[in-house]
Formats: C-alpha cells, structure tokens, sequence
C-alpha cells in the first residue's frame, strides 16, 4: 500500500486581473472573464521561477509531514518552466532542502502533467520497496506572449507531494492509476523559442477533451467505480469552462468537482494546476473518501488516479494553510508591473 503522506502548495501574492491585460488591448473583459471563468490569475513576484516556488512548496510539505528531510530518497521535478535548458532543478530543490545525496532524482516535462507523471514513477519506487519516501513536485512560471490567448490564463504556483508506503502516515492512498497518450501536438515550445504556441481551439477538441475523458473511462472501468462512488473529482483546469464541462460529460456533480476549482482565482499554472486543485480537496476532505483525479499535459497525455483518504487526514489539516486561503492573501499588479514581474520588459 502506498500514498500521500503530506502535501504543500505555494501560491505568490501577486494578482492580475484579467480587465488589466484586456484593457492593454482593447478588448471585452466582461466576455472573456465569462468565457474563461476566470477573473484573475497569480503572478511570480520578480525574484521568483519554478525553482523558488517548488522549495517553499516542498519546505510546507516537509513541515506537515514532520519528517527529516533526508529520509526522502526520490526527488522528481515536474515543470514547462525550468529556470535552465541544462541543469536540473531537482537538485537544487533536494540541495536547499536538505536531503542530501542517495535519492533517485531527474526533472520531468510533459506540459501540465509532468507533476503527475512524477506521482506514477514515484509510486513505482514505493510499490517496488525501492523507497520509503519520495518528493514529487508540479512547479510552474508559465509563460504567455504579450496579446496571446495564454496571457489570460498562464498563471504560476507549485505543490508538492510527500509519497510514502508506511500505512499508519497515509492520508491519502492510492487505490488506481493509468494513463492515456498520444502524439497530438496541440501546444508546443521549440528549443529557443521565448514562448509557447497553440492550435487555438484545437487544445479543446480532439486534445484536452479526448485524453481527459478517454482516461476517465477507462479509470472508471479499471476500478469497477462509478461517478456516484466519489465525494470529490479533480480535473486539469486550462481555464474555469473546460473541467466542468468535462466533469458532466464523465457524470461527475458540480458539487463533486466545486472544491478544486481554483482555476477560477489563481488561472492555470500549468504542472501544479491539477496537483494544487487535489490540495484544494484535501484540505476539506473527510476519511474514507474517493477523489477521482485525471490531469492534462498538452503534446498529449493524461493521468489518472483513485485516491481514498484516511483517518490520518484530519490530523494533519491543522498543519497547512489551506489553499483557499492562500489564495485570498493577495496584492493587485498594474499589466506594467507584470511585464516586469515576468521580465517581459
């Protein structure tokens, strides 16, 4: 058996709302808000990169888990956004962390699944006795040209996963994982390339749409579950429209999927957004109940996983800040000062 043990979200102060970036550009915000189902999105503070947000998540999870950090023997590090082309950021973490030297590590990419992706191979270590413990971090600066599409919604935080195999520390164990693939090249980012591009409305259909729910059916099938078994589902989240469409389609509830909505308030940070939004659930999630999880990487691929949280859940509640929490701790920026924030300019 093997699970969650302790988890830690890092969400930066920074706001900007998206009536800024539509009145640089002349247009609609009231209509795009509505389109999209966001209304603002968290933006890095200038010193801030996938890095520095992946150690403050991972410090939070060291912290809730109370364990010596070097007795993490895996590191991986799931991001679009690595600081280097050539050098890792897993060692950087692990290094400021202080785990040591005898861990498995590497940095994954895998558009806004590498997080999860980190999640399978960890849980392979685990299922293995390879390891006792692992860090899994989704981290995300998520980067978006100037009057893009992406500028409304590309947004930045990091969570981390502190994954174990000790029963009497999980808090929330995996019942079911697979995986849904397929070179469908809807958004992608040439080496050198300052920022990504996109099919438009190609990522909805056949992307997002087909690997999402292709994944849940077979999940469900695997499990011999059905929608009605599970207090809570969580979804990748590319906007606020595309994870309640895709809920109802697979026969999930609004009031199944409302708690991870954090889409809607911070936009989308790409590697973290599905593992910030299962946070989101945990840190209201009672014992004893499933959490259907499918994240989205564009390029194309989708994970999915049946959580089932314990009676160890709720005592370490008391020791996180909760998600939404952190979410309403926030300073608006002017659209000048995100072009600094992200040195645009």
């Amino acid at each position: 058996m093997s699970g969650i043990v302790a988890y830690g979200t890092y969400i930066p102060k920074y706001r900007l709302r998206l009536s800024e970036i539509a009145q640089m550009w002349g247009k609609d915000s009231l209509e795009i808000e509505a389109g999209l189902k966001i209304s603002e999105k968290a933006v890095p503070g200038f010193d801030e990169d996938a890095v520095t947000m992946g150690i403050e998540a991972g410090k939070k999870a060291i912290g809730m888990a109370e364990i010596d950090p070097s007795r993490l023997q895996s590191v991986y590090f799931g991001s679009e956004s690595h600081p280097y082309a050539v050098k890792p950021s897993s060692t950087t973490v692990a290094q400021y962390l202080s785990v040591g030297n005898n861990y498995f590590t590497a940095d994954l990419e895998f558009a806004c699944k590498a997080g999860s992706a980190g999640m399978q191979v960890t849980f392979g270590l685990l299922n293995s006795r390879s390891i006792k413990y692992g860090l899994v971090i989704g981290s995300d600066a998520a980067q978006s040209k100037p009057h893009d599409a992406l500028e409304y919604t590309a947004a930045s935080s990091a969570c981390a996963y502190i994954l174990g195999n000790s029963k009497n520390e999980i808090i929330a164990s995996i019942l079911e994982m697979s995986s849904f693939s397929s070179d469908t090249p809807d958004f992608w980012r040439r080496d050198g390339a300052k920022y990504p591009s996109h099919f438009g409305r190609f990522t909805g259909e056949p992307a997002y749409f087909t690997h999402i729910i292709q994944e849940g059916k077979d999940l469900l099938a695997k499990s011999k579950l059905k929608p009605s078994d599970f207090a809570f589902c969580v979804f990748h989240m590319p906007n606020g429209k595309f994870p309640r469409v895709v809920a109802k389609k697979l026969g999930f509830s609004y009031e199944q999927l409302a708690a991870s909505l954090i889409v809607d308030k911070i936009g989308n940070p790409y590697s973290a957004s599905s593992l910030m939004g299962l946070a989101s659930v945990l840190d209201i999630a009672k014992p004893k109940q499933k959490i259907f999880f499918v994240s989205y990487g564009s390029g194309a691929g989708s994970d999915g996983f049946i959580f089932e949280t314990t009676e160890e859940l709720a005592k370490l509640q008391k020791k996180t800040i909760p998600v939404l929490k952190q979410i309403e701790d926030k300073i608006y920026i002017s659209y000048p000062e995100y072009l600094r924030h992200t040195h645009a300019i």
